[in-house]
């Protein structure tokens, strides 16, 4: 299995952008920024890469934590190891939301597969969860996608563009071959890793900004 710890700068935070829920302008302190790329047929077969990130208020930095599979022997490893973060963010960290962008699928999976593999540990029991996609069309009453979300928000990748199918293909071969990995060019390795961990780190940065965007009417207002 690939373990990755990354470091990711931000701009500084201002008050007046920032998402609020239920008068809570800074549940983001306590947030998980959570995303999955996961193989699906007919029923969930495994997670392909774990990716999640907090806010470090001391360091004004993202940390960054992704596990992807390498063969079949890791589909009980990854969910045991997402079990043990998610237990360290909630009882050392504080954390007590985690932040998606049309998470439900995500948490299908997840879920579905602790149960299979009786890992025991349900998300819903510690954490109150937030979708951005959810709240975007609440506040704005038209559907949107997180690309077409990111391009309102001026958020331009390094990594290029990868399909669901794409990924899945991927997955799939990874579990039923498991030399399959030794052969998988590194900077493919690599896109894969780069394009979850930015699904993330824009989770994070459209929160912050979220007033500069979809409630811009709410700066004009406080600038008169």
């Amino acid at each position: 299995m690939i373990e990755r710890h990354e470091t990711v700068n931000v701009s500084t935070v201002e008050e007046q952008n920032l998402l609020t829920i239920e008068g809570n302008s800074h549940l983001f302190k306590d947030a998980l920024f959570f995303d999955l790329e996961h193989y699906i047929y007919k029923k969930p077969i495994c997670i392909g890469v774990f990716g999640c990130c907090y806010f470090d208020m001391k360091e004004n930095k993202l940390e960054v934590t992704q596990y992807m599979i390498e063969n079949k022997n890791d589909i009980k490893s990854i969910l045991k190891l997402a079990r043990d973060y998610f237990k360290l963010m909630y009882e050392k960290y504080n954390k007590r939301y985690i932040i998606t962008f049309s998470g439900n699928n995500d948490f299908t999976v997840i879920n579905y597969l602790f149960e299979k593999y009786k890992i025991d540990f349900d998300i819903n029991e510690h954490f109150f969860h937030l979708d951005l996609q959810k709240q975007y069309e609440k506040e704005k009453r038209e559907p949107i996608g997180l690309k077409a979300l990111e391009r309102k928000f001026s958020i331009f990748r390094d990594s290029e563009l990868i399909s669901g199918s794409n990924l899945a293909k991927t997955f799939s071969k990874i579990i039923k071959d498991s030399d399959y990995i030794s052969r998988m060019p590194e900077d493919k390795k690599e896109k894969i890793l780069l394009y979850n961990q930015q699904d993330v780190v824009s989770l994070f940065h459209i929160y912050v900004n979220w007033n500069s965007v979809v409630n811009s009417n709410i700066l004009d207002e406080t600038t008169e």
